[in-house]
């Protein structure tokens, strides 16, 4: 079997994705780099947990428990927790305490724990309680707009809010873009060209670092169980 995912977009701003998953014989996964942190809530053996996911600057291999079923949230570039650096969170996270079937404990509070179809409900909730804020001079940029700071102000900007440099946000973002449009079947050399890489060996440098797989791997599916985007995953 493997991990079985269902994900959809949000149109809330403050939420990139929500996603499930059920593990089934599977041990572990490769992680792929993400610029975003997430809200993730699992049931295993009867016990309940919850963690705040950060961002990763690189590929690298997650345990599987086999039989455990996941909620996750992953919030948009951007945004943040109010009480908690991202810069704290980059390549680890935390695991949240006092945590039930129906409550978890986040910033001083127990709070609902959400089912896939009421995430946005919970996040707009820690926004309207400052919980989750965010900087927009960030989504803005990432938009394509020309901020009207300096550069070493919007620097700053994205390192307090995404814990990354502005440009280890674009060429993560970009990879996992790059991954997916060769696992649905474009050639490198397509990837290359609508993407902007120089060539197909600086593309494949960049799938090594932050996806963990090959071109041939991602277009033949082969390699083994890939996270390959919130919500996101191929099994060979």
């Amino acid at each position: 079997m493997g991990l079985l995912f269902e994900t959809r977009a949000s149109d809330s701003p403050w939420v990139e994705s929500v996603w499930i998953c059920r593990s089934e014989q599977v041990s572990e996964m490769t992680s792929v780099a993400t610029e975003t942190w997430g809200l993730v809530f699992w049931e295993l053996e009867g016990r309940s947990y919850a963690a705040i996911t950060g961002p990763e600057r690189r590929t690298g291999t997650a345990p599987v428990p086999e039989g455990a079923e996941f909620v996750g949230i992953q919030f948009a570039v951007g945004t943040s927790l109010r009480t908690t650096a991202t810069a704290a969170l980059v390549d680890g996270g935390l695991v949240l305490p006092d945590v039930t079937r129906r409550t978890f404990w986040l910033d001083g509070a127990h709070r609902e724990t959400p089912q896939a179809d009421d995430a946005e409900a919970l996040a707009c909730r820690l926004v309207r309680e400052e919980v989750v804020i965010r900087d927009p001079l960030v989504a803005a940029t990432l938009a394509g707009s020309s901020p009207a700071v300096t550069e070493r102000t919007l620097e700053r900007r994205f390192r307090a809010a995404t814990g990354l440099t502005q440009g280890a946000v674009r060429q993560i973002g970009r990879a996992r873009t790059a991954a997916l449009l060769l696992t649905a079947g474009e050639t490198p050399g397509d990837v290359v060209a609508k993407l902007g890489y120089y060539d197909e060996p600086h593309l494949a440098r960049a799938l090594r670092r932050y996806v963990g797989r090959t071109a041939q791997e991602l277009r033949t599916g082969t390699g083994g169980a890939l996270a390959l985007d919130p919500g996101q995953c191929a099994t060979s």
